[in-house]
C-alpha cells in the first residue's frame, strides 16, 4: 500500500470516490493479528503513512454523503474513518499509558521512542532509499549497454528498451516530496491535543467557543438517551459489513439529536465530554451506570472516540486526584466471585517461574476498590461485544486497560483481571499471565528474581525456588512455554523465564538497576563454576559428603565455555533492556564502581576463581559494547569513542597505581588482559578511536605486567600515530 498524496478534501476527492473499496480493505486489515503481521514484515511505516490521508479526508467531511457498494450496502463515513484511525493508533502503539511518557532509566522519554513523526521519518527514508536504488540500477544498466555498443557487440534492441537511449532517467534529487505531519492539519491538531491531555489536566475551556458547543451537543445527546430510557442496543445499529460496531443514524428524534459533524470536530470535544461526566460522577450527580451507558453511546456513535476516552482515563489514573470507587456490585461491577482465585493463580504462576513476591497479599476482608478513572474504563470495556466487529475496540482499549491497571496500587490488576475473566472465560490463562506481568512493573525484587531464573534456566542450574524448570538448560528452557496452563495434572506449569522477561522489560519504570543485577549474576556464575565444578564440589553440600572424583571436575576449557554462555546471556538481556544507554552506564559507572568497591569479592578466593571472574566480566562488557555500538564505523562511532576512551583511561590510571582498587589483583588482571585482547583481535577499529596517550600508557603498563605481545599489538592497532611508541617498546 503506497502513501496517497492529499490535495484537499472536497466532494470529488478520489479517496471519497473510492470509499467502498477503502471500506473493504480496512475491514480486512483491522483484525487483531494484522499489526503483528505488518510489524514482522517491516511494513508499519508504509501502512501508517497510507492511513494518515484517509483519516484526514474522511474525518473532515460531513457524515451525510453515504456511498453505496455494488452489493447495495451502506458505507458510513464514520465507519471508514474509525477503522483507519484506530488501526493507525494501534500501529503507533498509542495504548501506552501516560506514565510511560515520563523519564525512564534510558534518560529519554519512553513515549518519544515511537511517534507519528518518527513513523513518517522512517517512511520518507525508505522512499528516498528506494528511489536511489532504482536510479543506481538504471545507471548501471545504461553503462552496460553503452559499453556493449562501443565494443561492437551491441544487439539490435529497440530504443524504448535500451537504457543507453533513455534520456528520462530521473536523478535522486527528484525524489517524491516528503510526507510530514504538517500535511495533515486536522490529524496534527488532534495529536497536539492528545499530548497536552497526557501532560496536564484540561484547561483553557471557555464557554461559548465552538468546542464547548459541540461538547454540549454530545452531552445533550447522551443525557437525552438516559432520561428517555432508550437502550443503547436499539439506539445504534451495527453495519453487517463494518469491522466496528457503529451508529447508522437511526430515524426519528434520536437521529435529529445527533450532531452530524466531521469526525475531527467530535474528537476534539470528547475529552471535555468525558471530563464533565467523570466529574459529575465523582460528585454524585451522575450514577456509575449512567456514566458507563453514556460512554458506550458515545463509542457507538463514533467508534474512533474510544481512542480519546482511553487517552483521557489513562492519563487521569496516573494523577492520583480521584477518589477510589468501591467495586461492590451495586454501583460498579464486583470482582468478588473470582478475585481470590485470580490472586492465587497469579502467585502460582510467578512461583512456578521462580518468582516469590511476599508483597502480593491475597485474601483479606478489605473491599475491592479502583481509582475512579480506572473503574470507569474497565466498566466501559466489559460492555464491548466479543465479536469480530469489535476486535479493533478491544485491541486498543484492552491493552490500555492493562497498562493503566499496572500503574495503579495492588490489587488493581487482579480486580481488573477478575472482571474480565468473568466476561471471557476462554481467555482465562492469558488474563492470568497478563496480570502476573504487571507485578514486575511495581517490584524491583521480582525483576531480580526473574533475571536469576533466566540464568538458571539457560545454564541448567538447579534452584530451590524453581524446582520445575528443566535442569538441562539451553535455549529451550529459557524460551520454552509461552502461557501457563492451570489445567495441567501437576498444577501450574512454569512459563519460560526468558519469554516473561521479553514481555515485561518495556514496561519497567526504572531500568538502571538492571545493569548491576546482570553483572552480579555473571560474576556469581563464574564463582560457582570455579568453586563447585572445577573443585568437584556441589552447591549446598559439604565437602565430606562429596566424592571428589575427577569425573566430577570441570576442565578450564569447559568452565570458560560456560562463562561465555553466561556473559552472552547477560549482554543480550542488558542490550534489549536499555540499549546503548545502559551499556554506556556499564562502562562509565557500574564497572568502575564494581572494581573500586570490590563489590561482592569473597575473601581468600582461589586464583583460578578470581581469574575466571575477571574474564567473565571482560567478556560480558565486550559483548555489550559490540552489540550496542557495532564493530565498524557507524552512527554510534562518536559515542563509542568517547565511552571506550574514558573506560580505557580508567584502566590506565588503575594500572599505574593512581587509583586504589578494592577487588583482588588477579580479578583485575584477568579483566584487563581479557578485555584488551578481545578488542585487539575482534574490534581493532575501537583502538584507532582512542586517544594516543591513553594507548601509550596502557602499552607501558602491559610491559610491566610481562605482556609484551599484547602491548605491541595494542599500539599496532592504533595506526600510524602510534608507530613511534611501538618502536620505542621494541
Amino acid at each position: 500500500m503506497e502513501c496517497t498524496d492529499y490535495h484537499g478534501h472536497g466532494p470529488g476527492n478520489h479517496l471519497v470516490a473510492s470509499a467502498p473499496m477503502l471500506h473493504a480493505v480496512l475491514k480486512g486489515i483491522t483484525t487483531v493479528d494484522t499489526v503483528h503481521v505488518l510489524s514482522l514484515h517491516g511494513m508499519v511505516p508504509e501502512v501508517a503513512a497510507a492511513l494518515m490521508p484517509i483519516c484526514e479526508v474522511f474525518g473532515s467531511i460531513l457524515p451525510t454523503g453515504i456511498q453505496s457498494s455494488t452489493k447495495g450496502e451502506e458505507v458510513l463515513v464514520y465507519t471508514i474513518f474509525s477503522n483507519a484511525f484506530i488501526l493507525l493508533l494501534r500501529l503507533w502503539k498509542f495504548y501506552g499509558c501516560a506514565h510511560e511518557h515520563s523519564l525512564s532509566g534510558k534518560g529519554a522519554p519512553v513515549g518519544s521512542e515511537l511517534t507519528l513523526e518518527y513513523l513518517l521519518l522512517l517512511y520518507n527514508m525508505r522512499v528516498a532509499s528506494s528511489v536511489n536504488m532504482d536510479f543506481n540500477r538504471n545507471m548501471k544498466d545504461k553503462e552496460y549497454f553503452q559499453a556493449n555498443n562501443m565494443s561492437g557487440s551491441g544487439i539490435g534492441l529497440p530504443e524504448s528498451s535500451n537504457p543507453s537511449k533513455d534520456h528520462t532517467l530521473k536523478s535522486p534529487l527528484s525524489a517524491p516530496q516528503q510526507v510530514l505531519i504538517d500535511s495533515f492539519p486536522n490529524l496534527k491538531v488532534w495529536y497536539c491535543q492528545h499530548q497536552a491531555c497526557i501532560a496536564s489536566t484540561l484547561s483553557g475551556f471557555v464557554r461559548g467557543n465552538p468546542v464547548h458547543q459541540i461538547a454540549d451537543r454530545l452531552l445533550n445527546m447522551m443525557y437525552w438517551k438516559m432520561n428517555k430510557g432508550v437502550s443503547t442496543s436499539s439506539a445504534a445499529g451495527t453495519s453487517a459489513n463494518g469491522s466496528i460496531s457503529s451508529s447508522s443514524g437511526s430515524a426519528g428524534e434520536d437521529a435529529s439529536r445527533r450532531p452530524m459533524l466531521p469526525a475531527w470536530e467530535i474528537l476534539g470535544a470528547v475529552p471535555f465530554v468525558v471530563d464533565a461526566m467523570l466529574t459529575a460522577c465523582a460528585h454524585g450527580r451522575l450514577s456509575p451506570r449512567d456514566l458507563t451507558t453514556g460512554l458506550r453511546d458515545l463509542v457507538e456513535f463514533l467508534p474512533a472516540s474510544v481512542a480519546t476516552i482511553v487517552s483521557y482515563f489513562s492519563a487521569e489514573v496516573t494523577r492520583g486526584i480521584w477518589k477510589p470507587a468501591s467495586m461492590n456490585g451495586t454501583d460498579w461491577p464486583s470482582p468478588a466471585a473470582n478475585l481470590l482465585s485470580v490472586e492465587a493463580e497469579v502467585k502460582e504462576t510467578l512461583a512456578a517461574t521462580g518468582i516469590d513476591v511476599p508483597s502480593l497479599v491475597t485474601g483479606g476482608n478489605t473491599a475491592a476498590t479502583l481509582p475512579l478513572p480506572l473503574a470507569a474504563l474497565v466498566s466501559l470495556t466489559i460492555t464491548f461485544k466479543m465479536d469480530k466487529n469489535s476486535e479493533s475496540l478491544n485491541g486498543i482499549a484492552g491493552l490500555a486497560l492493562e497498562t493503566a491497571a499496572a500503574g495503579s496500587p495492588w490489587p488493581s490488576t487482579p480486580i481488573v483481571a477478575a472482571l474480565w475473566a468473568q466476561k471471557v472465560r476462554r481467555w482465562h490463562d492469558f488474563i492470568i499471565f497478563a496480570s502476573a506481568r504487571t507485578v514486575f512493573r511495581q517490584d524491583k525484587y521480582a525483576v531480580s528474581q526473574l533475571l536469576r531464573s533466566c540464568f538458571a534456566a539457560a545454564l541448567g542450574s538447579i534452584n530451590t525456588i524453581m524446582p520445575r524448570l528443566t535442569v538441562h538448560g539451553g535455549v529451550g528452557a529459557l524460551l520454552g512455554r509461552c502461557y501457563p496452563s492451570h489445567s495441567s495434572p501437576g498444577g501450574t506449569s512454569p512459563v519460560a523465564p526468558g519469554l516473561v522477561y521479553l514481555r515485561i522489560y518495556r514496561g519497567m519504570y526504572d531500568i538502571r538497576f538492571v545493569t548491576e543485577e546482570i553483572l552480579t549474576l555473571v560474576v556469581e556464575t563464574a564463582r560457582d563454576l570455579a568453586a563447585t565444578g572445577m573443585n568437584g564440589e556441589y552447591s549446598g553440600q559439604s565437602i565430606k559428603n562429596v566424592q571428589r572424583l575427577k569425573s566430577h571436575q570441570l576442565s578450564l576449557a569447559n568452565a570458560l565455555a560456560r562463562v561465555k554462555q553466561a556473559s552472552s546471556l547477560g549482554a543480550s538481556l542488558l542490550c534489549i533492556t536499555g540499549g546503548s544507554g545502559l551499556v554506556q552506564m556499564l562502562y562509565q559507572e557500574t564497572l568502575p564502581t564494581w572494581f573500586l568497591s570490590g563489590n561482592g569479592t569473597k575473601p581468600k578466593t582461589a586464583g583460578s576463581a578470581s581469574a575466571l571472574e575477571g574474564y567473565a566480566i571482560a567478556h560480558f562488557s565486550f559483548l555489550c559494547g559490540v552489540c550496542s555500538w557495532g564493530v565498524n564505523a557507524s552512527s554510534f562511532s562518536k559515542r563509542r569513542a568517547q565511552v571506550v576512551g574514558i573506560h580505557m583511561d580508567f584502566m590506565a590510571r588503575a594500572m599505574e597505581g593512581k587509583i586504589s582498587l578494592g577487588c583482588e589483583h588477579t580479578t583485575w588482571r584477568a579483566y584487563v588482559l581479557g578485555f584488551l585482547a578481545m578488542i585487539v583481535s575482534c574490534v581493532p577499529n575501537w583502538i584507532s578511536e582512542v586517544n594516543i596517550e591513553t594507548l601509550k600508557r596502557l602499552a607501558t603498563e602491559l610491559r610491566w605486567w610481562h605482556e609484551p605481545e599484547l602491548s605491541i599489538a595494542l599500539l599496532e592497532r592504533g595506526g600510524l600515530r602510534a608507530m613511534s611508541a611501538a618502536a620505542d617498546l621494541v
